[in-house]
């Protein structure tokens, strides 16, 4: 086989493999879901307009803050159509206060929201990012509901707790681990 065969074949392999390790984080991250007792941690939807928020936004106005697009509004629709038609029982759905992360687990329309401060943005509150983590893994280790505790969040949020940056709309379905830790079982794009 020539070099220039041998990497073509070398590279469509492994494609292969990594959509093969996603099909089976997927699997993973429906099963757990469909089980219950774990938690899902996703990134809110689209919203434009880079990282972090204008200058001089408010929490208390959604107008001073990068919001959802049309795209994310549906996206986040869409997402909760599909969560529902899996029958995933969702108990506690738990947002960071950010007007896009409120909007995203509303349109869900998967229950009652309530913000929690502690999946506040760890970007835009650096210095606090510590205390922000320690409280976002508390939460995750304290979950003993039946069904799902489902947190809308930052991307930057998320992978502080998991090591792992999620596109907008995508869902890290993780438990509670040893030591307080937080082991990661799947991934879901949904969008």
């Amino acid at each position: 086989m020539s070099r220039s065969r041998f990497a073509i074949f070398a590279i469509l392999l492994s494609l292969s493999t990594a959509a093969d390790t996603a099909r089976a984080g997927e699997a993973e991250a429906w099963a757990a879901l469909r089980g219950g007792r774990h938690v899902a941690l996703m990134r809110h939807t689209d919203a434009p307009g880079g990282t972090g928020d204008p200058p001089g936004f408010r929490l208390d106005d959604c107008a001073t803050q990068r919001n959802l697009s049309a795209k994310g509004r549906a996206d986040a629709a869409r997402i909760g159509a599909r969560l529902k038609s899996e029958r995933i029982e969702v108990e506690r759905i738990l947002s960071s206060p950010w007007c896009r992360c409120k909007e995203t687990a509303t349109l869900l329309e998967l229950g009652p929201v309530e913000a929690e401060p502690t999946f506040g943005n760890v970007v835009v509150l650096s210095d606090q990012r510590e205390f922000l983590v320690a409280g976002g893994r508390a939460v995750v280790g304290k979950w003993t509901g039946n069904g799902i505790l489902l947190v809308v969040t930052h991307g930057a949020n998320i992978m502080a707790l998991t090591g792992i940056l999620p596109a907008t709309g995508e869902i890290v379905v993780v438990r509670s681990g040893s030591g307080g830790g937080i082991e990661r079982v799947g991934r879901l794009r949904l969008d």
